[in-house]
Parts: C-alpha cells; structure tokens; sequence
C-alpha cells in the first residue's frame, strides 16, 4: 500500500518534486539515507531516550514491520486502555499514515509530542518560533509536520481531543550531573528498532530535566484551519491535497523551480549510473531545456550568486548568458563579491585554467606577518546532551586540532597536534592549555582558514568563566591574545596576536576557476597542486627526502600524487573515517543538520567513538584516520603559503 507519511509531507513541502522523484528507485538520490547515521549526527537518540524518561512506562511499538495497517491496528489495541504511553504510535487515515514519537493518553484527552533534535531557549520562546510576520521560516517545516501528525490522529479519533507539543533541548538549563551524554549509547545492531542501549532505568537518575516540552496546539490548530499558511499560496489544506496526489497517483508536479533548491537537489545523477534518471534535468525540462549541456557551466556553479533566482525565471541558465554589467559591486580593496564571480563566469566560459592573482595585495598582506608562520585547524562538535554538570545542550566541543609550523628558511614543521576521543571526557580546557603550550614559544603569526577556529576558542572562553577551572584567568587571556571578539556596541576588539583568516586572504587577491567557485581547503588544495610549479617539485616526492617530518605518515609518502595527467585530491587518497561512506557523501549529509557544521565525515567518526561501542582495533584505525585528516588541513594551509611566497 502507497501512503504519504509525515516525511515524506515534509519532503514535499520543500519540493513536490523531490517527493515525486523519491517514490521511485529509477532517479538517483544523492543522499545518505542511514538511521544510524542520523542518530550519531543529530544527537536525536539521546534527546528521544531522555524525553521518553520523563513519560515512564510507556510501550514502544516496535516493530520493523512496514505494514501500515497492521501497526495502525496494533496501536487502536493499545489506545483501548483508559491511559497509556505510547512510543512511536502508528496511525493510518485513508491513504496518509504517521507515527508518533511520544503519545499520551488519559481518558478521551491524547497528547502528541513531537521529540526533535533542536534547542531553544524556554526563557525567550517567542522569538524562537516566531516572527512578526507569523512562524520562523526555519521553524514552519517543523510546525507543518507537527500539523500532520495531528491532523491524522484526530480524524482516526474524533472522538477525542488531541493537543500538541514540542519537546527540546533546552540552552536555558544545565546539567545537575556528569556524564549525561554517556547515559544512551547507540548500536546498529541492538533488536530495538532505535538501536538504543539505555544504562539509566528512571528519569530521577538523569538529575535536572535539561528538556523542555512547549505546547503549540493552537498554532497546529491555525495551520490545519489555513489560519496560519506555509506561504501566500500554500496552506495546509491545499499542500495536503497535492502531495497526497504526487505521492500516491505519481502524478508529477507542475510547480515552479527555486534556484536555491535546485542548486542543492539530491535528485541528480553525478555517479556515472547510466540506469539511474536525473531528476533536475526532468526538472529543468520543464523549463525549455531538453537536456542540461554538460560541457556548458551553469549558474549552479556560480560562487555565493544572489540573482539566480531572478535570472532562472527570465530563462537563463547558463553562464554564458549573464552579462559583464550585472555584476557591478562598490570597489573595495581586493576582490568584491562580484568580481569574484564575474572572474569565474570569465575564465569558466574560456576554458582558462589558470589563476587569478593579485601579487601586490598578497604581498602587502605578507608584511604584516611574523615568522615563524604558525598552521592549525580544529576539529570540533555539538552534543546535544552536556558531558559535565553545568553545562548546558548543544555546548561547543573542541576535540582535536592540528599545528604545522612554515619557518623563514622554507622548513615546514608538523609541530604538534591534540585528540581526545575519550569517552564521556570534555575535553575543551585541556584542548586550549596544549594549544596554548605549543603556540606561547614566540610571536610567530597564527593562521587558520575562514572564521570557525576564532568562535569556538570564544565559545570556550565563555565556557572558562563560569567554570571551576584554576588557571581559569590565564587560558582566559590566552584566548583574548590570539583572537577577534565583539564588545558592546558591536566593537570588534583584536587580540595582539589575533587569527589571521587565511581564506579571507585567498578569497581578496586570489581566485583559482580549477575550484569551480568552491572556497572549502579541500578543493583549493588540489587546484593549487595542479596549477603550482613549486608545489609540484616538492610534493611530488616522499615527505623524508624534503625534510617534511609528520606525525601521522610514513617517510615513504607522497602527497601530491597524478593519475592519467590529472592531480588526485589528496583528500581523496585519505584512509576513511567512517567505512562505508565517502567524506563527500558524509559532508554533504550533515550539513543538512541543524545542529552542526563542519567536516562531516570527521563529526560523525567523533559521535561514533563517543556513543557506539566498538573493538578496541576499529577504535584505534578510526582515531589515525581523524589525526591524518586533521593533519592535512594544517599541511593544506602550509601549502597555499608556500604558493604566495613564491608567485
């Protein structure tokens, strides 16, 4: 039996097409679809396990079965009883089927809530869910799925009333114990359809509740009325209708195409897969093209492009369709925004591979800069339960970081590194008191490549303050030396040896079209490799024979290495940290989370180590594969200096 359920309501609401595209197997489907996976990204198992503490009891509707009428019924039996808890409640109304995360009977009153894997703030809910014009746009996929569910359950019992919650992590509360986040461990392979190994037994063992459960009823009630509607032309009612349809006749959507969506759709065939369709280009069809011309760029490749919306409605697409005078942008020092994209549509266009360099602004860049050049990337993460009494969900977690060193003479360095993977240890202060320790030797200037090392050593000086920590006051100033924090008033105040973003650096003077508009180090990387004579001479040879030492590789290796005249991605050559998954493909998956961000790949090895059980020899393979990982993009770094000394 074919029936829309509430994820796939949600899918539709992002795109009817997409809907349309997943009830068949024949169009090929980018993402990662693994409930395991999900699990480990979002921290969701451990927010549903807690919040289903707090409704003791209850019986979980467990089976793997995809009968839906049979898990419908299965849940018609149980809701005979005057109160009952239900986990994963099923129910089935015509050709629409959801299941619930927590449902709470007493007598004729049913309370559906909604477990997610997202924070609030319970002191400041309104400008959580709302703005003036109605719902968040961020939030009203959430409160349309919310909608759904209840739409379902009380036309299956009408003769009850059915309210509707959302229960969170909530930013306002702390920890009352240690080791919170260690109370739910995951495995894909426990019998439990969740896959969760539970080592509490009572909500009183978890200390202070650190959830917070909001009611939304009369906002559910506003939508499903068309008081509250998704947009000017969606309403509940009417979405309902269609995505039923697209679903469940497979009849496909007339529906007008978003630039940004289509940009982004997974419903496209980059694999090769001759049998499998691609449903953008069904899409852009619609649209006059018979068939995207592969060897013709696209606004899709278009860096940080704000117009393509606009131009896609007047029927261009690609590149060599837009005009020299739609990108003009105020001058500034080094690239604007536009010129940028005007050097891509350029170079692009002309098949001209080679880089766009501004020698005087680098160099004057360059003067400001003291030897020897210090390198470092962190790895870090959110959880969405606190490890130590305190803290509070979703705090920042910084668990490794990597540190080359560039000396004057041309001698590069890996000079030192940190990883803590131990379970259930918060490892933020130790992680600053080793980076202070390796970095305090001199004034040498200290790098790091775009913005997110400079928040996070913000974020844990926050975190210092209001701990217990002795040396406290003295990490506390190391942090303010070496970073950009905002003061009152909006006032940026610059640490006497602040982060210099090496990526704003590249993003003003230098411009590389081998990148296709992408600014992430693992694809400068590899057009630097291609393009650079220095880098080729040195980097096509082992690390012992140029006097790269490592902590992680043997002497014998060799980073730049080339397959039928092309240069591999040396990010590509890397052992994997999560078997089974490209870190593309893990990448790409969570940064669909809204919780993280980040190298994917590397977030979920971390969540893995702290929440999965596994042999002490895959523990060990995976903590290599994240410190050669971490270390590559500190080597990364050194290699796109070594590129601006030489140009």
């Amino acid at each position: 039996m074919r029936a829309l359920s509430k994820s796939g309501f949600k899918l539709g609401l992002d795109c009817s097409r997409k809907l349309y595209y997943s009830g068949d197997d024949t169009y090929s489907n980018r993402k990662v679809e693994d409930d395991f996976l999900k699990s480990l990204a979002e921290g969701g198992f451990q927010v549903e396990e807690l919040a289903r503490l707090n409704y003791p009891n209850g019986i979980l509707l467990e089976e793997s079965n995809n009968d839906y009428q049979h898990l419908a019924d299965k849940t018609a039996e149980l809701l005979k009883n005057e109160n009952v808890v239900i986990y994963e409640a099923a129910f089935l109304y015509e050709n629409l089927f959801v299941r619930t995360d927590i449902l709470v009977k007493k007598g004729n009153h049913i309370r559906l809530i909604e477990v997610k894997a997202k924070s609030l703030d319970s002191t400041a809910i309104d400008r959580v869910f709302y703005s003036k014009d109605g719902l968040q746009k961020g939030w009203k996929p959430y409160f349309f799925d919310l909608a759904f569910q209840c739409y379902v359950v009380r036309s299956c019992l009408s003769a009850m009333t059915v309210s509707a919650y959302f229960m969170m992590a909530d930013k306002s509360k702390k920890a009352s114990i240690d080791g919170l986040n260690q109370l739910f461990r995951i495995t894909s392979k426990a019998g439990n359809r969740t896959g969760i190994i539970k080592l509490v037994d009572s909500i009183e063992e978890c200390g202070d509740f650190v959830l917070s459960e909001v009611e939304v009823t009369k906002d559910i009630d506003k939508i499903i009325s068309g008081q509250l509607p998704y947009d000017k032309t969606r309403s509940f009612s009417s979405e309902l209708k269609k995505l039923a349809h697209v679903h469940i006749n497979r009849q496909y959507p007339q529906e007008r195409l978003e630039y940004s969506k289509c940009r982004k759709c997974e419903f496209r065939n980059t694999s090769g897969d001759k049998t499998k369709k691609s449903g953008v280009e069904q899409c852009l069809a619609g649209l006059g093209w018979t068939e995207m011309d592969e060897s013709k760029p696209t606004l899709f490749e278009l860096w940080n492009y704000r117009s393509g919306k606009k131009v896609m409605e007047e029927g261009r697409f690609y590149m060599s369709e837009l005009r020299e005078d739609e990108f003009r942008e105020k001058e500034k020092e080094g690239l604007s925004v536009a010129n940028r994209q005007w050097l891509q549509v350029e170079k692009r266009i002309q098949r001209d591979s080679s880089p766009y360099i501004d020698r005087e602004g680098i160099s004057n860049e360059m003067k400001k800069w003291n030897f020897p050049y210090h390198l470092i990337d962190f790895e870090t993460s959110t959880v969405a339960l606190p490890f130590t009494k305190g803290m509070r969900p979703y705090e920042q977690v910084a668990f490794q970081f990597s540190h080359h060193l560039l000396h004057e003479d041309g001698r590069v360095e890996h000079a030192g590194q940190f990883l803590c993977d131990d379970v259930g240890v918060f490892p933020n202060f130790m992680f600053v008191r080793e980076l202070k320790r390796q970095l305090e030797g001199d004034e040498g200037t200290i790098f790091h490549f775009a913005t997110h090392e400079n928040t996070i050593l913000v974020a844990i000086s926050r975190q210092l303050a209001v701990s217990q920590e002795g040396d406290k006051d003295e990490l506390i100033d190391f942090i303010a030396s070496i970073t950009t924090q905002e003061e009152s008033g909006g006032v940026k105040k610059r640490g006497s040896r602040a982060l210099v973003d090496l990526r704003r650096v590249y993003l003003s003077y230098y411009y590389h079209p081998l990148t296709k508009g992408s600014n992430s180090i693992k694809d400068v990387l590899p057009a630097f490799l291609t393009t650079s004579t220095f880098l080729k001479a040195k980097y096509a040879n082992p690390i012992s024979t140029i006097g790269l030492n490592s902590l992680n590789f043997q002497g014998d290796h060799i980073w730049l290495k080339e397959e039928k005249g092309n240069v591999l991605n040396p990010y590509k050559l890397l052992p994997p940290v999560f078997v089974g998954y490209t870190t593309d493909e893990l990448d790409d998956f969570m940064s669909e989370m809204d919780q993280l961000a980040g190298g994917g790949a590397v977030l979920t090895a971390y969540a893995k180590l702290q929440y999965s059980d596994m042999p002490i020899e895959e523990r060990k393979a995976l903590r290599k594969a994240l410190l050669k990982y971490c270390e590559l993009d500190t080597l990364a770094m050194v290699m796109i200096v070594e590129e601006f000394r030489v140009i």
